[in-house]
């Protein structure tokens, strides 16, 4: 008897010695969303807790994370991360990645450090015909075709920007003599829908001044979180005409040509927030 369980002793420890260290450790069971949220933002951009600023600007491309770093005078971030991030001047950008699910990912993981103002610098499908590529486009309101933010609030609630951040926005636009356009931006989760002729005539219907994949979300879900937030949205392509659909070639175009400008006016009206020490929230929801 002695002897048998001394042998299945043995095994045990020796099957333990062959698992990964890191099944072996202790783990920590997180149940709030608080802990959870904390944890996987950091997991995601490899960015410690005490390094990201009050102020964010949040965009879908790599090369913005760079230009940021250029202007900023600091070294390029790692490719490691999920989401890279980086800090400067007390101002963080996140790229997150492309759609509705992942515009709603970050602002619950941006729940952690409540930030002050939130800006998403994307790029946008022009619906109206006043629109051309490189034009701005400051939101009024989203229009909520994803689904996403459905799990957020009911269909019947707007989504909205924080007035006065878009309102920082106006100002540094203006302050580096750029006009801009003002309406609704339809999201949707689609990808692929150029071909679709009665998405288009839809898409007219709504009256919207451009289609995109995130805005709507981040406002709900920036609303749901305390988080202020808005946008700007730069016309990269007019998908509404066969000749209009993005491609590499007019994209590349369209990053030479206006994405740098696109993120110093991003960087500067968080710094009119920052100097001027403005609150962003214009009126005091019932949260």
């Amino acid at each position: 008897m002695r002897s048998g369980a001394l042998a299945i002793v043995v095994k045990r420890r020796t099957s333990a010695q062959l698992l990964p260290p890191q099944f072996c450790k202790i783990t920590k069971f997180m149940k709030t969303k608080q802990e959870i949220v904390g944890n996987w933002l950091v997991r995601y951009t490899k960015l410690p807790l005490d390094q990201f600023g009050q102020h964010i600007l949040l965009t879908n491309f790599n090369n913005y994370v760079d230009m940021f770093c250029d202007q900023c005078g600091v070294p390029h971030v790692s490719y490691e991360a999920n989401m890279r991030a980086v800090t400067a001047e007390g101002i963080t950008m996140i790229n997150f990645g492309m759609g509705s699910p992942n515009a709603a990912l970050i602002m619950d993981l941006l729940s952690i450090v409540q930030p002050k103002a939130c800006l998403f610098l994307g790029k946008c499908g022009g619906i109206s015909d006043k629109t051309h590529l490189g034009d701005y486009i400051l939101p009024l309101a989203g229009i909520r075709g994803e689904g996403t933010s459905n799990d957020y609030f009911p269909p019947e609630i707007p989504a909205l920007p924080a007035f006065m951040l878009q309102r920082a926005v106006s100002t540094a636009l203006r302050d580096n003599n750029h006009d801009y356009w003002t309406g609704t931006v339809y999201t949707t989760n689609r990808r692929v829908w150029e071909h679709d002729d009665r998405f288009k005539n839809y898409l007219r219907e709504t009256r919207a001044m451009a289609v995109d994949m995130e805005t709507a979300t981040l406002f709900s879900c920036g609303f749901y979180n305390h988080i202020p937030t808005g946008a700007l949205l730069l016309v990269s392509d007019n998908p509404m005409e066969p000749d209009g659909v993005k491609t590499e070639e007019s994209d590349n175009r369209v990053t030479k040509n206006f994405a740098a400008t696109h993120v110093r006016i991003g960087i500067e009206a968080m710094k009119l927030i920052i100097d001027e020490r403005k609150t962003v929230r214009h009126l005091k929801f019932d949260w």
